[in-house]
Formats: C-alpha cells, sequence, structure tokens
C-alpha cells in the first residue's frame, strides 16, 4: 500500500561536479587481464568446448537464462552477444576455464558500464575466481577506460550472489521490482549494486587485499 507520508526529493550529492572525460572503449582485442592464477581474455569461438564442460552443471543456470545446450550453443552464444551489447570474458583459473563474465549495459557517452552475466563452474564458488574477475574487471573499467561508474545487478532470489556483491564493497542502491524475465518466464525483482570511480581506490584495496589472503592460503579457496 502506498505510503501516506510526503514524497521528499533527493538533494543532488555532488553539486559541484566538473565535466567527465571521454572513456576508452571498446575494449581492446587481444587484452589479457591477469591476477594470481586468474586469467581473463576476450572470449571467442575456440573457447566454446571448454566454456560448454565447465558450466554444464544444472547449479549453474538458476538464476541465469539463456543456457546454451552444446559447444555449438556456445559458438552461437557468444557471436550474439556483440549485437546485444555484451562484451564476454573467458575466465580461467590456473590454465583450466572455470567460467564466463561480460561487460554489458555500456554506456561510452555516460561513462558507465555493467558487470554481469557470470557463470564459475561450482567448484570455483567462494574461491578466489570471483573477487579476482572483479578486480580485473573494475581495474580496467575505471583506470584503463576512464569509467566513472560500475553497477552489479542480480536476482533477488540469489542470496549468495547478493552476498558476494556485497562483500566487494559495492553499495546497495535499491531493488527494481518486476524488473525483468527470468529462464521460466516468471518475472524477476533485480537487486542494484554499484561503485563510483571515487569509491573504487577502497574497494580495490579492499578486493587485493582477498585475492592476496586467498592465495596465501596455499589453495584457491576464500574461508
Amino acid at each position: 500500500m502506498p505510503s501516506d507520508s510526503p514524497f521528499v526529493p533527493r538533494a543532488d550529492a555532488r553539486p559541484d561536479d566538473a565535466p567527465w572525460p571521454s572513456v576508452l572503449w571498446p575494449v581492446p582485442q587481444g587484452s589479457i587481464l591477469a591476477v594470481r592464477g586468474v586469467q581473463l581474455t576476450l572470449a571467442t569461438e575456440a573457447d566454446a568446448p571448454e566454456l560448454f564442460d565447465a558450466l554444464d552443471h544444472d547449479a549453474v543456470w538458476v538464476h541465469v537464462k539463456g543456457r546454451p545446450a552444446s559447444p555449438a550453443g556456445w559458438v552461437t552464444a557468444l557471436n550474439a552477444a556483440p549485437a546485444i551489447g555484451r562484451t564476454p570474458w573467458t575466465v580461467r583459473l590456473d590454465g583450466a576455464v572455470v567460467g564466463t563474465t561480460s561487460y554489458l549495459e555500456v554506456s561510452p557517452g555516460d561513462a558507465r558500464l555493467e558487470i554481469g552475466f557470470t557463470t564459475y563452474t561450482p567448484s570455483a564458488w567462494g574461491t578466489i575466481v570471483n573477487p579476482a574477475c572483479k578486480l580485473l574487471l573494475m581495474q580496467w573499467a575505471f583506470e584503463a577506460a576512464g569509467m566513472g561508474r560500475v553497477q552489479l545487478k542480480t536476482d533477488i532470489r540469489n542470496a549468495r550472489s547478493q552476498t558476494a556483491i556485497a562483500k566487494l564493497g559495492a553499495q546497495f542502491e535499491g531493488v527494481l521490482r518486476r524488473y525483468q524475465r527470468r529462464g521460466d518466464d516468471t518475472m524477476r525483482d533485480t537487486v542494484l549494486f554499484s561503485v563510483l570511480a571515487d569509491e573504487w581506490p577502497a574497494v580495490e584495496r579492499r578486493l587485493e587485499a582477498r585475492v592476496v589472503e586467498c592465495r596465501s592460503l596455499g589453495a584457491p579457496h576464500l574461508a
């Protein structure tokens, strides 16, 4: 039921903003991002068989739609990605493919992008992989591309993902109600987080510490 309280307009948090410089986009071909055994390369058709093998688990696709049914399905999905504004990366841990993640919802003119469509093989959940990927992708977005905002979204039913995003240091911004269709055609509420350029140095230090801590334990798993 709507509240009877009057709406109070939000004030501009940055009334003295200076003009934002132009950003670098798209990601240059051949880009490789790497830290402590985790490597991201722009996804190609040649990655399709390994992506299928790594991600062909029911648990991976509970909160993500568009599951490819074969390596050929991965080729189709990767080839279709640019047309829908998605830049997919293949994620490797110590040389083995363990998942994929993407830049999407990119608006170079507004100096912002989203990190999403992220799927990892179950054995990589709760390990160095996710914090390392977010560190690398946000480093490139803020420091190489010059973005002012990176956002992350997840299904409200995916408590594990919400917790993981919050641990990165991203700020919770709210819930987008009935925002998009799930794979089963139910309508999803979407939880929205973001990191701004001025927040990035603190988030970067936090992510770097998590990645170092993980590898210092002698195994890829975080507590």
